[in-house]
């Protein structure tokens, strides 16, 4: 490894990793298969507070540094990515309420999740995804309360979730400028939840549509103030994006780790394949991605522990590490030939679950119109 790990991060990852090897593991390949994650199998990772690491302890978490929370998903990754990204979700949602809302609503977000939840961020929209500003959900003033209606698309923990930080136009005349953000109880009357996507990845995580229908929640509800969800949204996405790369960093290590096991084991031309020089560089060329995006990660998590919102660097985070993954796990998948391409060897599914990567928290080719803007401007 390339980090120097402190001795609290020592012994939080290896209890991790000890629970994720012997409760999640041996169910990854069913539920792979199946397309779906028990939320009774996250009883594990409730009692250890996985999902109260972000959490500030004033509203009763762990409020673990991002540095430290990265780690632990990483490990978690490596045995599934879509069992951590559903943890991740709330904590994505939840960066909206620390960035912008008030102590009430982090202490009504906190007592939600601490009894055992999840939390969703809704933002996409079937015509709104690179461009959020496109959103046509509403909510439209009502005395004390706001009425949303939105048809919301991809959402992660849709069907799962007890609450939603959901953005809506509240000036729809006002283009990016008129979008607000709610926190919304997933109960409430008006709610429709889709079938779950059956997706090539990530199969483990919950994706659904969620539809608001005169939905009407109290204008106390509101984070932040009226009109400034757009760029709260994008705040909230320069973390979100830097953090989810981990998760791709535990993806290619576990590669990596398969690799290199199956090269010292398979036998060709009499001599196990690591001997030649080709998978050598195949296995080389893998090791330094890895190592190389995991101290990128780490770095981005440590500038965001000192306050800063990484908008250029979280877009680099995410792109570099996600680009490095589609090779990685591709490189896997050659390493181990026609056994690659079979289900009943884990690496298909790891070339499978990075996909995404490039694609959600902002596909990168957007990260890379972010990043080339960042530079004009402090170029000037």
């Amino acid at each position: 490894m390339s980090l120097l790990y402190t001795d609290e991060q020592k012994a939080l990852i290896a209890l991790v990793k000890e629970m994720a090897e012997n409760e999640i593991k041996p169910h990854v390949q069913e539920l792979d298969e199946k397309g779906e994650c028990p939320k009774d199998l996250f009883k594990w990772a409730f009692d250890m507070g996985l999902h109260m690491l972000e959490i500030p302890e004033e509203y009763g978490g762990t409020g673990l540094s991002y540095e430290t929370t990265a780690m632990i998903f990483e490990e978690l990754a490596k045995v599934d990515a879509g069992y951590a990204i559903t943890l991740v979700t709330t904590f994505v949602a939840l960066r909206n309420v620390i960035l912008s809302g008030t102590p009430e609503q982090g202490k009504y977000f906190a007592d939600i999740i601490g009894k055992g939840n999840f939390a969703a961020f809704a933002l996409t929209e079937p015509n709104a995804g690179s461009d959020p500003a496109a959103l046509r959900g509403t909510a439209v003033k009502d005395g004390d309360d706001y009425i949303l209606n939105a048809a919301k698309t991809f959402i992660t923990n849709g069907e799962i979730a007890a609450l939603f930080v959901g953005f809506f136009k509240t000036d729809p005349a006002a283009g990016h400028k008129g979008i607000s953000a709610f926190i919304v109880d997933a109960d409430a009357a008006g709610i429709t939840i889709g079938k779950h996507e059956n997706k090539m990845g990530l199969r483990l995580s919950n994706t659904t549509d969620v539809t608001f229908e005169n939905v009407r929640v109290p204008a106390s509800s509101m984070v932040g103030p009226e009109g400034s969800g757009f760029k709260l949204a994008l705040n909230a996405l320069n973390l979100s994006r830097a953090f989810v790369a981990t998760m791709a960093v535990g993806i290619m290590q576990r590669a990596l780790d398969e690799s290199v096991k199956y090269a010292k084991e398979r036998k060709q031309f009499g001599q196990p394949i690591i001997k030649f020089q080709m998978v050598q560089q195949m296995l080389a060329d893998m090791a330094i991605k890895t190592e190389a995006s995991r101290v990128l990660v780490n770095n981005t998590m440590r500038m965001m522990d000192n306050g800063s919102l990484v908008r250029k660097e979280g877009s680099i985070t995410k792109t570099f590490v996600s680009d490095c993954a589609q090779e990685v796990t591709s490189n896997a998948v050659q390493i181990f030939g026609g056994y690659g391409y079979s289900k009943e060897y884990p690496v298909e599914k790891l070339m499978r679950d990075c996909k995404i990567f490039q694609i959600f928290e902002g596909a990168n080719q957007i990260q890379r119109l972010t990043i080339a803007n960042e530079l004009e401007r402090e170029y000037k």
